[in-house]
């Protein structure tokens, strides 16, 4: 009989914690996955303390607990991440304003302390699935050992605290700094988390560059392998503000195979190219829907018109994404479908695979 979640979890019971109990009976294991391969088994989770605090304390607890799964018979290997969620007591709201005017930079496109990968997810038009596919795309990476942060650039409509299950404020103890939140092993920051529900933003565009500069600068986003920034649909302050001044990996275009939003795509595309920014592949959502009844599929909006317009321009077509009614549900609950073991998952764990062996992740 193979190892099994259970066989996992007794594994790291007996990792003790420095002010008693262990990994397991103080609910620090998050996103632990057992995925099956020719070589063995390969075993991922996330140790995720209550505040960055105790996660730094803690953190020589890591090796530890890879060693105990990994000595498990029929382990081949073992990925694991140490993280925090935010306090537990309500922190105070961050007294800086945010939607101010950009303050001036000095030289061209700046690097941003402690993360390695900066990469922009952008699309033409709204509606093709962008935010959907960041937030899982986010927690796919973490699920496989990555140091994940996502920032929500789309001011006017920030949709990751709803998907990402954030409902807090973060904390900004100097009024300068804020704190970002964690969840499901994603380091995570939107100005829907500085908002009242339902509070509309009607702001100019100074103002809107001013914020995004703040939420990519002033926040302690600490050390990450990679930032997603889900973009707002179009080519206009947000993204311009962006490619000229942070130094980008390079973007992510997301489109539906539709001809109406590869034509707003290819506007993105040219976008990303005028800019100087590099465009790091294409990937058509939506591409097939399947019945939960049944299980036919169908291509409501088409299928293959994102793949083939990325061998017209010569760029990486990075895979499809199907259209379900899980992924949906998932992310109006607040658990993306990439934090479950849910068939639905497993598209977006061989997209965030392909990023990570191509070494953009």
């Amino acid at each position: 009989m193979g190892v099994s979640r259970d066989d996992v979890m007794a594994a790291l019971a007996g990792i003790r914690l420095p002010e008693g109990g262990s990994l397991v009976s103080q609910d620090m294991i998050r996103a632990l996955t057992l995925d099956e391969s020719a070589d063995g088994l390969t075993v991922r989770f996330v140790i995720e303390a209550p505040s960055p605090e105790i996660a730094r304390q803690i953190a020589p607890l890591q090796p530890l607990a890879e060693s105990a799964v990994r000595a498990l018979p029929g382990v081949h290997s073992v990925q694991a991440v140490t993280t925090a969620h935010g306090p537990a007591a309500k922190p105070a709201a961050p007294s800086l304003k945010i939607g101010q005017h950009p303050t001036p930079q000095q030289g061209g496109p700046q690097k941003l302390t402690g993360i390695d990968r900066i990469i922009a997810i952008g699309s033409g038009k709204g509606g093709v699935g962008k935010s959907t596919v960041s937030s899982n795309l986010a927690v796919a990476l973490a699920r496989q050992g990555r140091r994940v942060g996502l920032l929500d650039a789309d001011i006017y409509g920030p949709s990751q605290p709803r998907m990402m299950g954030v409902n807090r404020r973060p904390a900004s103890p100097d009024g300068k700094i804020i704190e970002p939140i964690v969840a499901h092993g994603v380091t995570m920051m939107s100005l829907g988390l500085m908002l009242k529900d339902d509070e509309a933003v009607i702001w100019r565009g100074p103002m809107i560059m001013g914020a995004l500069q703040q939420l990519l600068t002033q926040v302690a986003w600490g050390e990450l392998d990679i930032l997603l920034i889900d973009l707002p649909p179009g080519t206009g302050d947000i993204q311009l503000t962006l490619c000229q001044r942070t130094q980008l990996t390079g973007a992510i275009v997301v489109s539906t195979p539709q001809d109406v939003a590869l034509i707003d795509a290819r506007k993105a595309l040219d976008m990303f190219l005028k800019l100087k920014t590099p465009v790091l592949g294409l990937i058509e959502n939506m591409s097939t829907f399947c019945c939960p009844n049944c299980g036919h599929e169908t291509q409501i909006f088409g299928h293959g018109g994102v793949k083939a317009d990325a061998a017209r321009l010569d760029l990486p077509f990075l895979g499809e994404l199907p259209l379900t009614l899980a992924v949906r549900q998932a992310g109006d609950s607040g658990t993306p479908i990439a934090a479950t073991d849910a068939p639905e998952a497993e598209a977006y764990a061989r997209l965030a695979h392909r990023l990570i062996a191509g070494g953009m992740a």
